[in-house]
């Protein structure tokens, strides 16, 4: 269909979607009831939605970008949509963002997607935590990736930074300077309020334990639609994903082929994609070992956003609804102790009062 024709079928479905909802939708949720209705349709063909407590949807799969360097990641953005990636996610500290927007711009400057086509999440960072500085974190993204909207906003770590647009501010020894003024309560309502401006679609959190999740919950007047976690045959942390369920917060996998290149790994550390068990089912079934632990997530029913640069891996990391693992398979990647391997410790900040995974 010519660029044309596809703004055509927009309007007119948004048209009949608008009727719809202004009609039917009144409520505390209207606005991301209308919302919803209106990406319902654009999808690619094969990936399944996941629906969201707000009754908005989001792709099972996306593209990660955490550790792309902005002189690559422009092209591997293009490249993702190209395969057919729709929902590309993004965060300040990743500090790519600028080269992100690049790449989703030119996809739609070409005509290969509408801004609606798309579903872009963006991460509150630790040093926008205060009330007051909350909206200017979410413009600090939405500028650098030349986007009016994000359709959906993480609060991305319960570990609060010195304000300010530094990423990682440190004082005179290199410690990186704590901020314990804000308490992530206070955090999330101001990120609640951000629902009621036309600059972000949906709400949910990252990377916090249980007992810090509760807290949230205990005060929010919007739910978290979403919550990222990482999640791999490894790490497959049951307790907080049955506390999701518990709450109707669906789930997004992130490290979920697991990384080589992280600051803090030890030369003796495992890497998921060559354990042996994990590579035995890959060969069996014909595919590789990363398309073997993004699939074991998704049977679980979580979203996943893989990441790679190299376009042969992209494409292959989205080939993964044309076949399924067997119970044999599931109970072998399940079979790995729980929480044995945590890909982002974040252990350079084991000392911030709020650090995250202690308990977990």
């Amino acid at each position: 269909m010519q660029s044309h024709e596809r703004r055509m079928a927009y309007l007119q479905r948004s048209l009949i979607a608008d009727a719809f909802w202004y009609t039917f939708g009144a409520g505390k949720n209207t606005k991301s009831l209308l919302y919803a209705s209106k990406r319902a349709y654009q999808r690619v063909a094969g990936v399944p939605d996941i629906t969201l407590n707000n009754g908005g949807q989001m792709p099972q799969i996306g593209y990660g970008t955490w550790k792309a360097k902005p002189e690559e990641v422009k092209e591997s953005v293009k490249c993702a949509i190209d395969v057919g990636y729709r929902h590309i996610d993004c965060a300040y500290t990743y500090n790519n963002e600028k080269q992100v927007g690049e790449g989703i711009r030119a996809k739609i400057e070409d005509g290969t997607v509408t801004r609606d086509d798309m579903f872009i999440t963006a991460k509150l960072w630790n040093t926008f935590h205060r009330a007051d500085m909350v909206e200017e974190g979410l413009q600090a993204s939405l500028d650098d990736l030349g986007l009016d909207y994000v359709d959906m906003y993480l609060l991305h770590w319960p570990m609060a930074f010195k304000p300010g647009r530094e990423r990682r501010p440190k004082d005179a020894n290199g410690k990186i300077i704590y901020d314990y003024n804000a308490p992530n309560t206070e955090t999330w309502k101001a990120i609640e309020a951000l629902m009621k401006t036309d600059k972000v679609r949906a709400i949910g959190l990252s990377n916090f334990r249980i007992d810090q999740f509760q807290e949230i919950l205990d005060v929010a007047s919007i739910k978290p639609a979403v919550y990222q976690l990482e999640s791999h045959p490894y790490m497959r942390q049951e307790r907080l994903s049955a506390f999701c369920q518990k709450n109707d917060i669906k789930m997004i996998a992130y490290c979920c082929v697991g990384s080589y290149d992280i600051p803090w790994r030890k030369p003796e550390d495992p890497y998921l994609l060559d354990d042996p068990k994990i590579v035995a089912i890959a060969k069996r079934l014909n595919r590789t070992p990363a398309q073997v632990v993004l699939r074991w997530n998704i049977q679980r029913g979580l979203m996943v956003i893989p990441k790679s640069v190299t376009p042969t891996r992209i494409q292959s990391n989205f080939k993964v609804f044309d076949f399924e693992l067997g119970k044999e398979d599931v109970d072998e990647l399940n079979s790995f102790k729980d929480n044995f391997f945590r890909v982002n410790s974040q252990a350079l900040l084991f000392d911030h009062k709020d650090y995250p995974f202690e308990t977990e």
